[in-house]
């Protein structure tokens, strides 16, 4: 396999091998030399015509070296000996004298087998691939007369990573990646609303027309939007809420997955710091990270330092279990390694992130939890939002939501968001359904300027008091 990744550059395994040699040494912890190539392609209709279709190419050489809680990088595109040993020289200089030991590995994992290699690109036509996109604003618009705009967008990625460890382990591994998303505008009497749906996974494009996921996309965009356009005004108050399946872990993500990262809890910034083996949730909560689900968009069949991804338990019925770790914080953490190391690409240092973050299912039906409420908010899809990840502190706008009274959905409502904190609306969690989901693999997430593709998901919720920020008073 590294012969292949190498084929096309002036570079040989024996190249990496001397780099590390130079920039290893005294002072210094750990470190790896990581290679990658990215093929990549984005097309987008509006207007009922395809605007734009382009193609990337992008690879290089990252190198690193760790000594105690600091890390040096040194990238270049120039994949030649040269160049390499260049960069290993300067990354050098970043190790500190004296040494400090080396990371505890977890290396009884196979490696993962969980998505086909092959180039996603090439799984349909330039003919095709238009075609779908003309097929899915037809589908839009032939599902109501109300649609006005319509506008898709469909990428795919082809990732080839070679990575060399201070160990001498040579891992490799090669990632497709596929997305389509559909936004539709819709008109009546004057008032215009909209509506989003996609999806994606560690597939080629097949995973879109071969059932006809695609169209069912374009659909559910058209309901979305037509739902906002009989919408009322969302309340504002303290509520029982219940959270839909799925989508909606991403406040979970958000709001409580950050704060079970390895650096912050490591520097104590994070409320969960210190607190392993205490209750931090409902009894009802167990909250996993597991990067080894086939397919799913934040899986990876081992991460960007070279270790295998696994299920991680990190809440278990309320009591915490442990963090996502990449290598580095697990040394200075004194723990193990769970596969956690990511990066958004070669010119980026690793740092331990998500992958598929969700909370497992429970006992109550969605129709329980919803008939539960005497008055509240039933909220199935969300926009945007904000996460203080340190505190947990979240505002999150919900793209869909009913008001529920008596125990029955009653209407829609628009304009609500959800105000909290994320540890504290675990503890509240006092209904969990039996109908867990996993989104349908639109998830990117943020830290420190960098995004990698994840995955969330969540059965149903009752939450049992939430501020509800909306433009009506009261109930």
């Amino acid at each position: 396999m590294s012969a292949d990744l190498l084929a096309d550059t002036e570079l040989i395994s024996a190249d990496l091998e001397a780099a590390l040699d130079r920039m290893m040494g005294p002072g210094a912890d750990d470190g790896d030399v990581y290679f990658q190539r990215r093929r990549s392609e984005h097309w987008s209709l509006e207007e009922a015509e395809v605007k734009s279709a382009g193609r990337g190419l992008r690879q290089g050489v990252g190198l690193r070296v760790v000594s105690g809680e600091r890390m040096g990088l040194a990238h270049t595109d120039r994949l030649e000996p040269g160049a390499l040993l260049e960069a290993a020289a300067c990354v050098r200089s970043f190790a500190r004298q004296g040494t400090t030991g080396r990371a505890v590995l977890d290396l009884s994992r196979s490696v993962n087998d969980l998505y086909r290699p092959a180039d996603p690109t090439g799984s349909l036509s330039a003919d095709e691939k238009v075609e779908l996109l003309h097929s899915l604003d037809a589908e839009a618009r032939r599902a109501d007369p109300r649609v006005r705009e319509v506008f898709i967008s469909l990428s795919a990625s082809h990732d080839q990573v070679l990575i060399l460890s201070a160990e001498r382990r040579l891992s490799t591994d090669v990632r497709p990646l596929v997305r389509l998303d559909v936004r539709v505008v819709v008109e009546q009497g004057g008032k215009r609303e909209q509506g989003s749906a996609g999806g994606g996974g560690r597939r080629d494009y097949g995973l879109f027309v071969e059932t006809d996921r695609a169209k069912g996309y374009a659909r559910e965009a058209v309901r979305r939007a037509l739902v906002n356009l009989e919408a009322r005004e969302a309340p504002a108050g303290v509520f029982p809420v219940a959270l839909g399946p799925g989508w909606p872990g991403v406040l979970l993500h958000e709001a409580v997955g950050h704060g079970l990262e390895g650096d912050f809890n490591r520097k104590g910034t994070s409320v969960f710091s210190g607190r392993i083996g205490e209750q931090v949730a409902s009894e009802l909560c167990t909250v996993v990270d597991d990067g080894s689900l086939a397919e799913r968009r934040g899986s990876l069949n081992l991460d960007d330092e070279g270790t295998p991804t696994g299920r991680t338990v990190l809440i278990e019925n309320g009591i915490l279990r442990g963090y996502m770790q990449d290598r580095t914080n697990a040394r200075l953490m004194a723990a193990h390694v769970t596969g956690n190391g990511r990066r958004e690409s070669y010119a980026h240092l690793p740092m331990p992130r998500m992958t598929n973050t969700f909370l497992l299912a429970g006992g109550h039906s969605r129709e329980e939890i919803i008939a539960s409420i005497d008055k509240g908010l039933y909220a199935v899809h969300f926009g945007g939002g904000q996460v203080d990840i340190t505190s947990g502190r979240f505002v999150f706008n919900a793209a869909e939501a009913y008001w529920v009274e008596n125990g029955r959905i009653q209407y829609p409502v628009k304009g609500a968001t959800l105000i909290g904190n994320g540890a504290q609306t675990l503890r509240m969690v006092s209904m969990v359904g039996d109908d867990l989901a996993l989104d349908d693999g639109v998830g990117t997430c943020g830290k420190q300027g960098q995004s990698v593709p994840v995955g969330v998901g969540q059965p149903t919720l009752r939450v049992d008091g939430l501020t509800v920020g909306g433009t009506r008073t009261g109930a």
